[in-house]
């Protein structure tokens, strides 16, 4: 169970990554664009911090 909410872990955070750095070339949604990839990443660093915290201990 670690091993794939790790992986979508770092699935979720380099995504949003990927999608910030991609909204600038979305022609007229770039907010809604780059706050999707604001959210991935937070979402992505989330899931270890507190999710996995409950389900190990």
């Amino acid at each position: 169970m670690n091993i794939i909410a790790f992986v979508v872990s770092i699935v979720l955070f380099v995504g949003g990554l990927y999608v910030m750095g991609s909204a600038f070339y979305v022609v007229g949604a770039e907010y809604p664009v780059f706050l999707a990839g604001i959210l991935a990443s937070c979402l992505g660093v989330a899931i270890p911090i507190h999710v996995l915290k409950r389900i190990d201990g």
